[in-house]
């Protein structure tokens, strides 16, 4: 049974912090997220530094003597990473430990983890005024492994590529992990110049989440983050896409399964009322195996080895993707249009609208057994302009008609058909 979880947030000059209280974990979490506006020039440092970051700090210099640290702290655990999030990239630092009230002789395990994770943050392995050349030079080798990797990822791969030709011009085309070619350009100097710019431009959200005090929390946390800076970082709103003629590509590489992946615009995100909507049409159309793609294109037709659809709520875009035999691509995405018409017609039953809620809502509540899908449950609401709560949340997918979902399929618009195939099938479907 879901239980209420309480949020207190605090403001700041610089950063928010936010305060999770609950009792269901029996370790803390501390998650810092730095946020930025995309952009091209910027991404592949971005991409880069949470692979500096990681591998040591002023008082621990390596990875060795870091490691120990953390298991000093009760086998404490702390990564650093990048995501996108629509036209935005964050980068994360996350820090677990053990919660001392169930710990014997551990006072002052929680001032020690934070000093730590201040120092990843802040005070980096440095030598002289920049990073260290050999951890930037190994480090660039292995981001660069990890962006060419996605080519052997034909999924990863089909969905990379249809994004690059569906937002051809907007913000959201840029490749999280950056770009090889920007590399060699990258050194010890750059890298730390640019770091030193998102401490101060960045957005920086704290979460605190565990069996805590929230005051007790505050005093231990606020004077660590203290730098004195400027938040207002804009949200990137939607470019005013144009539109266009529908997009049909097709791409030759010698694989046994082609990738069949289908960009709409739903016009509608995560800002927007119809939201809630959104989110069931899409368990309808093509989430869940009661889903149409799931029934029709997989099960009864036998024409994908998988067959489903996912929400970029962001940026407001839908995109269902197949892996299928090249040859019939027409006829699977012949049968794709048509489970859309379908859910703009209303053809889709009363029964099925509350049995989708019903998974929906067990994926929710799935969500919210992690500290980690709390967080970033929560961090959306930093977006928006009239944040709402889970349980807000809840009652709006429990109140969503059939007749809105009709309404918010009605407002998707088809934009891009990509076919990833082999050359034999091109010219078996020709």
């Amino acid at each position: 049974m879901h239980k209420k979880l309480q949020e207190t947030i605090k403001k700041y000059e610089g950063y928010h912090v936010h305060f999770i209280e609950t009792k269901k974990f029996k370790t803390i979490q501390f998650i810092v997220k730095f946020r930025s506006p995309l952009h091209r020039e910027t991404i592949t440092k971005r991409a880069l530094l949470p692979y500096i970051l990681e591998k040591g700090t002023v008082n621990y210099p390596t990875e060795k003597s870091f490691m120990r640290k953390l298991d000093d702290l009760y086998g404490a655990s702390l990564s650093v990473d990048a995501n996108k999030q629509g036209n935005h990239h964050i980068i994360n630092f996350r820090l677990e430990i053990a919660n001392e009230k169930f710990l014997p002789y551990s006072e002052g395990i929680t001032e020690e983890a934070l000093l730590l994770l201040q120092e990843v943050i802040f005070h980096p392995h440095i030598a002289g005024d920049c990073f260290p050349k050999e951890v930037v030079r190994r480090e660039k080798i292995t981001l660069k492994n990890e962006i060419e990797a996605i080519t052997d990822d034909k999924v990863a791969f089909s969905n990379k590529r249809l994004i690059e030709e569906m937002c051809e011009k907007e913000r959201f085309s840029i490749a999280t992990n950056g770009y090889v070619e920007d590399l060699p350009f990258l050194n010890e100097h750059n890298m730390y110049t640019y770091y030193e710019q998102m401490l101060q431009d960045d957005r920086v959200d704290v979460y605190v989440l565990g069996d805590i005090n929230a005051k007790e929390m505050e005093k231990k946390i606020t004077h660590l983050f203290d730098q004195k800076k400027s938040i207002s970082v804009p949200i990137v709103t939607e470019e005013n896409v144009v539109k266009k003629e529908v997009k049909n590509i097709t791409e030759i590489q010698q694989i046994h399964q082609a990738k069949l992946h289908i960009g709409y615009r739903t016009n509608c995100t995560l800002h927007d009322e119809a939201y809630a909507a959104l989110l069931l049409f899409n368990g309808i159309f093509g989430t869940y195996p009661n889903s149409k793609l799931f029934q029709e294109v997989r099960e009864k037709e036998s024409l994908a080895y998988y067959a489903t659809s996912r929400i970029e709520s962001h940026k407001g875009l839908l995109i269902v993707m197949a892996g299928i035999e090249g040859a019939m691509s027409e006829k699977t995405k012949t049968i794709i249009f048509k489970q859309l018409e379908a859910m703009q017609q209303g053809d889709f039953t009363e029964e099925i609208v509350e049995e989708t809620k019903r998974l929906y809502m067990n994926d929710l509540r799935e969500t919210l057994d992690h500290p980690r899908g709390i967080v970033e449950l929560l961090y959306q609401q930093t977006y928006v302009a009239h944040p709402w709560s889970i349980d807000t949340f809840m009652e709006r997918i429990s109140d969503v008609t059939k007749e809105e979902i009709v309404k918010v399929a009605n407002q998707i618009e088809l934009d891009t058909v990509y076919l990833l195939t082999n050359e034999a099938e091109v010219k078996q479907d020709a």
